[in-house]
């Protein structure tokens, strides 16, 4: 994989980890202030979804050892 193409994975899964810290955050508010428990099931969705991404990214970064 090219320096430049490992660079972008990198700084996508940044931002997507800051995404799903985002929506962690929201959730445990809405959580906090009694919000509708579909829009939090909703959020949750949301969320599993880009931690989803997120290993998939992961797994390209990282090379697999065959032992």
């Amino acid at each position: 994989m090219a320096d430049q193409e490992q660079a972008e994975i990198r700084l996508t899964v940044a931002r997507l980890r800051q995404e799903h810290e985002d929506f962690d955050a929201a959730i445990n508010a809405m959580i906090l202030t009694g919000c509708d428990a579909l829009r939090i099931q909703r959020m949750k969705k949301k969320k599993l979804v880009i931690k989803d991404k997120l290993s998939k990214l992961e797994d390209q970064i990282i090379p697999d050892i065959i032992a």
